[in-house]
Protein backbone atom coordinates (compact mmCIF):
# COMPACT_ATOMS: atom_id res chain seq x y z
CA UNK A 1 0.00 0.00 0.00
CA UNK A 2 2.70 2.34 0.94
CA UNK A 3 4.75 1.32 -2.36
CA UNK A 4 1.57 2.50 -4.69
CA UNK A 5 1.06 5.97 -1.83
CA UNK A 6 4.50 6.69 -3.04
CA UNK A 7 4.11 7.30 -6.81
CA UNK A 8 1.15 9.21 -6.35
CA UNK A 9 2.58 12.06 -4.39
CA UNK A 10 5.42 12.21 -6.36
CA UNK A 11 3.11 12.70 -9.42
CA UNK A 12 0.99 15.30 -7.25
CA UNK A 13 4.16 17.11 -7.11
CA UNK A 14 5.97 17.43 -10.38
CA UNK A 15 1.97 18.20 -11.46
CA UNK A 16 1.59 21.07 -9.19
CA UNK A 17 2.09 24.39 -10.91
CA UNK A 18 1.97 27.76 -9.92
CA UNK A 19 -1.57 29.84 -9.91
CA UNK A 20 -0.32 32.81 -11.73
CA UNK A 21 2.60 32.17 -13.69
CA UNK A 22 2.53 35.84 -14.71
CA UNK A 23 3.24 36.25 -11.30
CA UNK A 24 6.64 34.35 -11.55
CA UNK A 25 7.92 35.97 -14.53
CA UNK A 26 7.65 39.32 -13.31
CA UNK A 27 9.23 38.58 -9.81
CA UNK A 28 11.43 41.55 -8.48
CA UNK A 29 14.43 41.83 -10.00
CA UNK A 30 16.68 40.38 -7.12
CA UNK A 31 15.08 36.73 -8.05
CA UNK A 32 15.59 36.78 -11.61
CA UNK A 33 18.65 38.58 -12.81
CA UNK A 34 17.60 38.22 -16.36
CA UNK A 35 14.72 40.76 -15.66
CA UNK A 36 15.65 43.35 -18.87
CA UNK A 37 13.11 46.38 -18.25
CA UNK A 38 14.29 49.05 -16.52
CA UNK A 39 12.26 52.20 -15.23
CA UNK A 40 14.96 54.33 -14.80
CA UNK A 41 16.21 55.07 -18.32
CA UNK A 42 14.37 58.22 -18.10
CA UNK A 43 16.70 59.77 -15.34
CA UNK A 44 19.90 59.28 -18.10
CA UNK A 45 21.08 62.88 -18.80
CA UNK A 46 23.19 62.77 -22.22
CA UNK A 47 23.93 66.56 -21.48
CA UNK A 48 26.53 65.49 -18.84
CA UNK A 49 27.92 62.20 -20.42
CA UNK A 50 31.79 62.73 -21.76
CA UNK A 51 33.63 59.69 -22.53
CA UNK A 52 36.63 61.88 -23.80
CA UNK A 53 38.59 61.83 -20.71
CA UNK A 54 40.94 58.64 -18.90
CA UNK A 55 38.43 55.72 -18.20
CA UNK A 56 39.44 55.57 -14.06
CA UNK A 57 37.42 55.46 -11.02
CA UNK A 58 36.86 59.17 -9.80
CA UNK A 59 37.49 57.90 -6.10
CA UNK A 60 39.78 55.10 -5.87
CA UNK A 61 41.63 56.42 -9.48
CA UNK A 62 41.47 52.83 -10.76
CA UNK A 63 41.46 51.47 -14.10
CA UNK A 64 39.61 48.09 -13.60
CA UNK A 65 35.88 47.30 -14.21
CA UNK A 66 34.91 51.25 -14.33
CA UNK A 67 31.48 52.15 -14.94
CA UNK A 68 29.88 55.49 -15.71
CA UNK A 69 27.07 56.96 -14.34
CA UNK A 70 24.62 57.53 -16.88
CA UNK A 71 22.83 60.37 -14.73
CA UNK A 72 25.58 62.48 -13.40
CA UNK A 73 28.20 61.68 -15.85
CA UNK A 74 31.19 60.35 -13.25
CA UNK A 75 32.93 57.43 -13.67
CA UNK A 76 33.09 54.57 -10.52
CA UNK A 77 34.33 51.51 -10.00
CA UNK A 78 32.88 48.03 -9.64
CA UNK A 79 29.18 46.65 -9.49
CA UNK A 80 29.18 44.48 -5.92
CA UNK A 81 28.08 45.70 -3.05
CA UNK A 82 30.63 47.80 -1.61
CA UNK A 83 32.14 48.86 -4.09
CA UNK A 84 31.77 52.60 -5.06
CA UNK A 85 29.32 52.54 -7.87
CA UNK A 86 26.89 50.41 -5.54
CA UNK A 87 27.48 53.18 -2.57
CA UNK A 88 26.99 56.07 -5.41
CA UNK A 89 23.83 54.41 -6.43
CA UNK A 90 22.18 54.19 -3.13
CA UNK A 91 23.40 57.68 -2.01
CA UNK A 92 22.45 60.05 -4.98
CA UNK A 93 19.68 57.29 -6.25
CA UNK A 94 21.28 57.51 -9.97
CA UNK A 95 20.36 53.81 -10.87
CA UNK A 96 21.62 53.67 -14.78
CA UNK A 97 25.82 52.99 -15.64
CA UNK A 98 27.83 51.65 -18.59
CA UNK A 99 30.45 49.33 -18.26
CA UNK A 100 33.06 51.52 -20.23
CA UNK A 101 35.27 48.06 -21.23
CA UNK A 102 32.00 45.59 -22.40
CA UNK A 103 29.80 48.47 -23.64
CA UNK A 104 26.63 46.64 -21.11
CA UNK A 105 24.20 48.75 -18.85
CA UNK A 106 23.32 47.76 -15.79
CA UNK A 107 20.81 49.12 -13.03
CA UNK A 108 21.86 49.43 -9.62
CA UNK A 109 21.95 48.61 -6.67
CA UNK A 110 19.51 45.73 -8.30
CA UNK A 111 22.49 44.66 -9.94
CA UNK A 112 20.39 43.58 -13.64
CA UNK A 113 21.70 43.41 -16.85
CA UNK A 114 19.50 46.27 -19.02
CA UNK A 115 18.70 45.75 -22.48
CA UNK A 116 17.29 48.71 -24.73
CA UNK A 117 17.50 49.88 -28.22
CA UNK A 118 16.81 53.94 -27.18
CA UNK A 119 20.34 53.28 -25.52
CA UNK A 120 22.34 52.56 -28.82
CA UNK A 121 23.34 56.29 -29.25
CA UNK A 122 25.52 55.90 -25.93
CA UNK A 123 27.35 52.91 -27.45
CA UNK A 124 27.63 54.88 -30.47
CA UNK A 125 29.49 57.88 -28.57
CA UNK A 126 32.02 55.80 -26.47
CA UNK A 127 33.04 53.59 -29.50
CA UNK A 128 32.03 54.97 -32.78
CA UNK A 129 32.59 52.40 -35.43
CA UNK A 130 32.55 53.09 -39.33
CA UNK A 131 32.40 50.25 -42.66
CA UNK A 132 34.40 50.70 -45.89
CA UNK A 133 31.02 52.14 -47.69
CA UNK A 134 31.03 55.17 -45.13
CA UNK A 135 34.59 55.79 -45.31
CA UNK A 136 34.46 56.21 -49.21
CA UNK A 137 32.24 58.49 -48.71
CA UNK A 138 33.53 60.88 -46.67
CA UNK A 139 35.34 63.25 -49.32
CA UNK A 140 32.83 62.35 -52.37
CA UNK A 141 29.07 62.88 -51.00
CA UNK A 142 28.09 66.83 -50.13
CA UNK A 143 28.57 66.48 -46.21
CA UNK A 144 25.17 66.66 -43.96
CA UNK A 145 25.33 69.00 -40.93
CA UNK A 146 25.08 66.58 -37.41
CA UNK A 147 23.16 68.17 -34.94
CA UNK A 148 24.21 67.32 -31.29
CA UNK A 149 21.89 66.94 -28.29
CA UNK A 150 21.52 71.25 -27.56
CA UNK A 151 20.99 71.54 -30.86
CA UNK A 152 23.89 72.52 -32.36
CA UNK A 153 24.90 71.87 -35.60
CA UNK A 154 28.62 70.80 -36.59
CA UNK A 155 30.66 69.31 -39.62
CA UNK A 156 31.81 65.73 -39.02
CA UNK A 157 35.60 66.07 -39.16
CA UNK A 158 35.69 70.14 -38.76
CA UNK A 159 35.43 69.72 -34.74
CA UNK A 160 37.17 71.43 -31.87
CA UNK A 161 39.66 70.15 -29.91
CA UNK A 162 39.73 71.51 -26.32
CA UNK A 163 43.07 73.44 -25.03
CA UNK A 164 43.77 71.82 -21.55
CA UNK A 165 45.93 74.65 -20.91
CA UNK A 166 48.81 74.93 -23.07
CA UNK A 167 48.28 72.31 -25.57
CA UNK A 168 47.43 74.25 -28.88
CA UNK A 169 50.62 73.37 -30.37
CA UNK A 170 49.50 69.46 -30.32
CA UNK A 171 45.91 70.20 -31.22
CA UNK A 172 46.62 71.88 -34.80
CA UNK A 173 49.10 68.82 -35.89
CA UNK A 174 46.23 66.45 -34.54
CA UNK A 175 43.63 68.82 -36.97
CA UNK A 176 45.96 68.57 -39.97
CA UNK A 177 46.26 64.80 -39.82
CA UNK A 178 43.03 64.22 -39.50
CA UNK A 179 42.32 65.46 -42.95
CA UNK A 180 45.31 63.68 -44.73
CA UNK A 181 42.65 61.20 -45.95
CA UNK A 182 44.68 57.75 -46.53
CA UNK A 183 45.73 58.58 -42.88
CA UNK A 184 42.30 59.01 -41.81
CA UNK A 185 40.90 56.14 -43.49
CA UNK A 186 43.26 54.13 -41.92
CA UNK A 187 42.48 55.12 -38.38
CA UNK A 188 38.68 55.22 -38.95
CA UNK A 189 38.82 51.75 -39.01
CA UNK A 190 40.17 49.68 -35.91
CA UNK A 191 40.41 46.81 -37.98
CA UNK A 192 43.39 48.12 -40.03
CA UNK A 193 45.80 48.54 -37.23
CA UNK A 194 44.18 45.15 -35.18
CA UNK A 195 46.59 42.47 -36.70
CA UNK A 196 49.62 44.22 -35.14
CA UNK A 197 51.37 42.09 -32.73
CA UNK A 198 53.54 43.92 -29.92
CA UNK A 199 55.85 42.05 -27.51
CA UNK A 200 54.15 41.63 -23.75
CA UNK A 201 54.06 43.95 -21.74
CA UNK A 202 54.79 46.81 -24.37
CA UNK A 203 52.53 49.30 -23.89
CA UNK A 204 53.66 51.52 -27.10
CA UNK A 205 50.76 50.34 -28.88
CA UNK A 206 48.37 52.69 -26.86
CA UNK A 207 49.61 55.40 -28.97
CA UNK A 208 47.98 53.80 -32.02
CA UNK A 209 44.59 52.98 -30.40
CA UNK A 210 44.50 56.66 -28.55
CA UNK A 211 45.05 58.32 -32.13
CA UNK A 212 42.26 55.76 -33.26
CA UNK A 213 40.27 56.95 -31.15
CA UNK A 214 40.41 60.15 -31.73
CA UNK A 215 40.24 60.13 -35.15
CA UNK A 216 36.58 58.08 -35.10
CA UNK A 217 35.54 61.17 -32.41
CA UNK A 218 36.48 63.59 -34.74
CA UNK A 219 34.34 61.99 -37.59
CA UNK A 220 31.53 60.75 -35.59
CA UNK A 221 28.10 62.14 -37.00
CA UNK A 222 26.64 61.46 -34.10
CA UNK A 223 28.76 63.16 -31.37
CA UNK A 224 26.38 64.33 -27.94
CA UNK A 225 28.60 68.13 -28.25
CA UNK A 226 30.65 69.55 -31.25
CA UNK A 227 34.07 69.47 -29.79
CA UNK A 228 36.04 66.93 -28.69
CA UNK A 229 38.70 66.65 -25.91
CA UNK A 230 42.24 64.78 -26.79
CA UNK A 231 42.57 64.20 -23.22
CA UNK A 232 43.22 60.56 -23.92
CA UNK A 233 45.76 60.78 -27.16
CA UNK A 234 47.55 63.77 -24.99
CA UNK A 235 48.20 62.07 -21.79
CA UNK A 236 49.54 59.17 -23.90
CA UNK A 237 51.84 61.90 -25.66
CA UNK A 238 52.98 62.90 -22.30
CA UNK A 239 53.53 59.20 -21.31
CA UNK A 240 55.91 57.42 -24.38
CA UNK A 241 57.58 61.04 -25.45
CA UNK A 242 59.23 60.71 -21.05
CA UNK A 243 57.71 64.15 -20.72
CA UNK A 244 59.51 65.80 -23.51
CA UNK A 245 55.89 66.98 -24.75
CA UNK A 246 53.51 68.52 -22.37
CA UNK A 247 49.43 69.78 -21.80
CA UNK A 248 51.16 72.41 -19.65
CA UNK A 249 54.26 74.17 -21.15
CA UNK A 250 53.89 75.64 -24.84
CA UNK A 251 56.06 73.59 -27.35
CA UNK A 252 56.76 73.41 -31.03
CA UNK A 253 54.53 71.84 -33.43
CA UNK A 254 57.28 70.55 -35.45
CA UNK A 255 59.17 68.77 -33.21
CA UNK A 256 55.73 67.28 -31.90
CA UNK A 257 54.97 65.96 -35.33
CA UNK A 258 58.15 64.57 -36.51
CA UNK A 259 58.08 62.66 -33.08
CA UNK A 260 54.98 61.94 -33.61
CA UNK A 261 54.60 60.63 -36.98
CA UNK A 262 58.50 58.20 -36.47
CA UNK A 263 56.55 57.05 -33.20
CA UNK A 264 53.58 55.73 -34.64
CA UNK A 265 55.73 54.20 -37.12
CA UNK A 266 58.02 51.94 -34.51
CA UNK A 267 54.39 51.55 -32.83
CA UNK A 268 53.00 49.71 -36.22
CA UNK A 269 56.33 47.82 -36.54
CA UNK A 270 57.21 49.97 -39.64
CA UNK A 271 60.91 49.97 -40.80
CA UNK A 272 63.39 51.24 -43.22
CA UNK A 273 61.75 50.23 -46.11
CA UNK A 274 58.81 52.48 -47.74
CA UNK A 275 55.85 50.83 -47.64
CA UNK A 276 56.40 49.18 -44.15
CA UNK A 277 53.67 51.25 -42.46
CA UNK A 278 50.72 53.87 -43.94
CA UNK A 279 53.09 56.60 -42.44
CA UNK A 280 55.97 55.66 -44.87
CA UNK A 281 53.48 55.12 -47.57
CA UNK A 282 52.23 58.65 -47.58
CA UNK A 283 54.88 60.79 -46.18
CA UNK A 284 58.26 59.40 -47.43
CA UNK A 285 60.00 61.10 -49.93
CA UNK A 286 64.21 60.36 -51.08
CA UNK A 287 66.33 62.58 -52.09
CA UNK A 288 70.70 63.06 -52.07
CA UNK A 289 72.60 65.10 -50.43
CA UNK A 290 75.87 66.27 -51.62
CA UNK A 291 78.50 67.51 -49.31
CA UNK A 292 81.61 69.59 -49.87
CA UNK A 293 83.96 69.98 -47.13
CA UNK A 294 85.82 73.91 -47.39
CA UNK A 295 89.57 74.21 -46.57
CA UNK A 296 90.05 76.72 -43.50
CA UNK A 297 90.10 80.25 -45.10
CA UNK A 298 93.79 81.38 -43.68
CA UNK A 299 95.58 78.97 -45.81
CA UNK A 300 97.13 80.22 -49.69
CA UNK A 301 95.90 78.90 -52.65
CA UNK A 302 98.95 76.16 -52.97
CA UNK A 303 97.87 74.68 -49.58
CA UNK A 304 93.81 74.83 -50.77
CA UNK A 305 94.83 73.47 -53.95
CA UNK A 306 96.79 70.78 -52.31
CA UNK A 307 93.44 69.77 -50.23
CA UNK A 308 91.06 70.15 -52.44
CA UNK A 309 93.28 66.99 -54.07
CA UNK A 310 92.44 64.50 -50.94
CA UNK A 311 89.92 62.13 -50.94
CA UNK A 312 88.43 64.25 -47.69
CA UNK A 313 87.60 67.29 -49.43
CA UNK A 314 86.05 65.36 -52.60
CA UNK A 315 81.92 65.47 -52.81
CA UNK A 316 80.44 63.24 -50.95
CA UNK A 317 76.71 61.55 -51.87
CA UNK A 318 74.32 60.66 -49.56
CA UNK A 319 71.11 59.16 -50.42
CA UNK A 320 68.65 59.54 -47.74
CA UNK A 321 64.71 59.93 -46.88
CA UNK A 322 62.96 62.19 -45.21
CA UNK A 323 59.47 62.99 -43.87
CA UNK A 324 59.51 66.59 -44.33
CA UNK A 325 61.27 69.23 -46.01
CA UNK A 326 62.73 72.45 -44.16
CA UNK A 327 62.58 75.70 -46.00
CA UNK A 328 64.46 78.65 -44.71
CA UNK A 329 63.57 81.70 -44.89
CA UNK A 330 65.62 84.73 -46.06
CA UNK A 331 66.90 86.86 -43.07
CA UNK A 332 64.45 90.02 -42.48
CA UNK A 333 65.33 93.68 -43.21
CA UNK A 334 66.82 95.60 -40.68
CA UNK A 335 66.22 98.80 -41.48
CA UNK A 336 63.29 100.70 -41.75
CA UNK A 337 61.95 102.54 -45.46
CA UNK A 338 62.03 106.14 -46.16
CA UNK A 339 58.26 106.28 -44.38
CA UNK A 340 60.23 105.16 -40.80
CA UNK A 341 58.19 102.07 -41.03
CA UNK A 342 59.03 98.35 -40.99
CA UNK A 343 58.44 96.83 -44.64
CA UNK A 344 56.57 93.39 -44.17
CA UNK A 345 59.05 91.21 -45.92
CA UNK A 346 57.67 88.95 -48.49
CA UNK A 347 59.16 85.63 -50.70
CA UNK A 348 57.82 83.25 -53.07
CA UNK A 349 57.49 79.85 -52.32
CA UNK A 350 59.49 78.42 -55.79
CA UNK A 351 62.37 80.56 -54.01
CA UNK A 352 62.29 78.65 -50.96
CA UNK A 353 62.30 75.12 -52.68
CA UNK A 354 65.11 75.87 -55.18
CA UNK A 355 67.32 74.95 -51.97
CA UNK A 356 66.24 71.47 -53.38
CA UNK A 357 66.93 71.54 -57.04
CA UNK A 358 70.68 70.05 -56.91
CA UNK A 359 72.43 73.21 -57.74
CA UNK A 360 71.69 75.64 -54.80
CA UNK A 361 74.71 74.99 -52.44
CA UNK A 362 74.07 76.66 -48.52
CA UNK A 363 77.13 76.52 -46.24
CA UNK A 364 76.96 74.55 -42.96
CA UNK A 365 79.58 74.87 -39.79
CA UNK A 366 80.71 72.73 -37.10
CA UNK A 367 82.70 73.63 -34.48
CA UNK A 368 85.71 73.08 -36.41
CA UNK A 369 84.42 72.49 -40.08
CA UNK A 370 83.20 74.44 -42.75
CA UNK A 371 80.65 72.43 -45.28
CA UNK A 372 79.25 73.24 -48.37
CA UNK A 373 75.93 71.41 -49.35
CA UNK A 374 73.29 70.45 -51.91
CA UNK A 375 69.91 69.37 -52.27
CA UNK A 376 68.33 66.98 -55.03
CA UNK A 377 64.74 65.31 -54.53
CA UNK A 378 64.53 61.98 -56.11
CA UNK A 379 61.15 60.87 -55.50
CA UNK A 380 58.18 62.97 -54.38
CA UNK A 381 55.79 61.36 -51.51
CA UNK A 382 52.10 61.47 -52.02
CA UNK A 383 51.45 64.08 -49.35
CA UNK A 384 54.43 66.79 -48.55
CA UNK A 385 55.18 67.86 -45.17
CA UNK A 386 56.95 71.81 -45.89
CA UNK A 387 58.37 73.15 -42.36
CA UNK A 388 59.13 77.07 -42.87
CA UNK A 389 61.37 77.57 -40.64
CA UNK A 390 60.59 81.22 -38.68
CA UNK A 391 62.56 80.79 -35.42
CA UNK A 392 66.24 80.99 -34.86
CA UNK A 393 67.96 80.61 -31.78
CA UNK A 394 71.10 82.61 -30.05
CA UNK A 395 73.10 82.90 -27.25
CA UNK A 396 70.45 85.33 -25.67
CA UNK A 397 67.20 84.85 -26.99
CA UNK A 398 64.79 83.12 -29.95
CA UNK A 399 63.86 85.63 -32.96
CA UNK A 400 61.15 85.13 -34.74
CA UNK A 401 61.11 85.82 -38.75
CA UNK A 402 57.92 87.38 -39.96
CA UNK A 403 58.50 87.23 -43.30
CA UNK A 404 55.25 86.59 -45.31
CA UNK A 405 55.06 83.58 -47.73
CA UNK A 406 53.56 83.51 -51.28
CA UNK A 407 52.00 80.24 -52.36
CA UNK A 408 49.43 79.07 -54.41
CA UNK A 409 46.55 76.83 -53.02
CA UNK A 410 46.35 74.65 -56.06
CA UNK A 411 48.84 72.94 -58.53
CA UNK A 412 52.09 73.81 -56.72
CA UNK A 413 54.32 72.69 -59.21
CA UNK A 414 57.12 70.64 -57.12
CA UNK A 415 59.07 69.25 -60.76
CA UNK A 416 61.64 72.17 -60.39
CA UNK A 417 63.20 70.26 -57.23
CA UNK A 418 63.32 66.43 -59.23
CA UNK A 419 66.26 65.46 -60.08
CA UNK A 420 66.50 65.98 -64.48
CA UNK A 421 65.81 61.90 -64.67
CA UNK A 422 62.99 61.43 -61.95
CA UNK A 423 61.65 65.05 -63.92
CA UNK A 424 61.52 63.29 -67.16
CA UNK A 425 60.17 60.26 -65.52
CA UNK A 426 57.57 61.58 -62.71
CA UNK A 427 56.40 64.95 -65.62
CA UNK A 428 52.52 64.16 -64.38
CA UNK A 429 53.17 63.55 -61.31
CA UNK A 430 54.77 66.90 -59.98
CA UNK A 431 51.55 69.13 -59.54
CA UNK A 432 49.96 69.39 -55.46
CA UNK A 433 47.44 70.78 -53.61
CA UNK A 434 47.44 72.50 -50.22
CA UNK A 435 45.37 70.48 -47.56
CA UNK A 436 46.28 71.91 -44.36
CA UNK A 437 48.43 74.85 -43.23
CA UNK A 438 49.01 76.15 -39.62
CA UNK A 439 50.23 79.19 -38.73
CA UNK A 440 52.01 80.97 -35.46
CA UNK A 441 50.73 84.09 -34.30
CA UNK A 442 52.25 86.30 -31.76
CA UNK A 443 55.80 86.05 -29.90
CA UNK A 444 58.09 83.12 -30.27
CA UNK A 445 57.49 82.31 -26.88
CA UNK A 446 54.23 82.76 -25.57
CA UNK A 447 52.28 83.32 -28.85
CA UNK A 448 49.11 80.16 -30.27
CA UNK A 449 48.76 78.10 -33.05
CA UNK A 450 45.83 78.12 -35.48
CA UNK A 451 45.05 75.54 -38.57
CA UNK A 452 43.60 76.61 -41.64
CA UNK A 453 41.79 72.87 -42.88
CA UNK A 454 40.05 72.08 -46.25
CA UNK A 455 37.00 69.78 -46.04
CA UNK A 456 37.48 68.38 -49.74
CA UNK A 457 33.89 67.21 -49.58
CA UNK A 458 32.72 70.85 -49.84
CA UNK A 459 35.64 72.53 -51.10
CA UNK A 460 35.49 74.87 -48.03
CA UNK A 461 38.66 76.01 -46.03
CA UNK A 462 38.28 76.42 -42.02
CA UNK A 463 39.81 78.04 -39.61
CA UNK A 464 40.32 76.37 -36.15
CA UNK A 465 42.08 77.61 -33.12
CA UNK A 466 41.08 75.19 -30.34
CA UNK A 467 37.40 75.33 -29.71
CA UNK A 468 36.97 77.80 -32.30
CA UNK A 469 35.91 76.65 -35.96
CA UNK A 470 35.39 79.43 -38.47
CA UNK A 471 34.65 79.68 -41.92
CA UNK A 472 37.87 81.13 -44.24
CA UNK A 473 38.34 82.54 -48.08
CA UNK A 474 41.41 80.89 -49.74
CA UNK A 475 42.57 84.03 -50.31
CA UNK A 476 43.27 84.75 -46.33
CA UNK A 477 45.54 82.18 -46.02
CA UNK A 478 48.08 83.25 -48.01
CA UNK A 479 48.19 86.47 -45.90
CA UNK A 480 49.30 84.62 -42.40
CA UNK A 481 52.68 83.60 -41.43
CA UNK A 482 52.28 80.19 -42.36
CA UNK A 483 54.73 77.13 -40.60
CA UNK A 484 53.88 74.08 -41.36
CA UNK A 485 51.91 73.07 -44.74
CA UNK A 486 51.06 69.97 -45.84
CA UNK A 487 50.24 69.24 -49.59
CA UNK A 488 48.61 65.91 -51.19
CA UNK A 489 49.12 65.03 -55.20
CA UNK A 490 46.35 65.84 -57.54
CA UNK A 491 44.36 62.94 -58.11
CA UNK A 492 43.94 63.89 -61.50
CA UNK A 493 47.59 63.78 -61.99
CA UNK A 494 48.40 60.47 -60.96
Amino acid sequence: MAQTQAPAAKRMKLEKKPANPVEEDETPSVFNPKYRVCPYLDTINRNLLDFDFEKLCSISLTRINVYACLVCGKYFQGRGTNTHAYTHSVGEAHHVFLNLHTLRFYCLPDNYEIIDSSLDDIKYVLNPTFTRQEISKLDQLQPKHSRTVDGVLYLPGVVGLNNIKANDYCNVVLHALSHVGPLRDYFLREQSYAHVKRPPGDSMFTLVQRFGELMRKMWNPRNFKSHVSPHEMLQAVVLWSSKRFQITEQGDPIDFLSWFLNTLHRALKGNKQPNSSILYKIFLGEMKIYTRKIPPVELDDAAKAQLLATEEYKDQVEHTNFIYLTCDLPPPPLFTDEFRENIIPQVNLYQLLGKFNGSAEKEYKTYKDNFMKRFEITRLPQFIILYIKRFTKNTFFLEKNPTIVNFPIKNVDFGDILGMRQRDKDVKDTKYNLVANIVHDGDPKKGTYRAHILHKANGQWYEMQDLHVTEILPQMITLTESYIQIYERCADSS
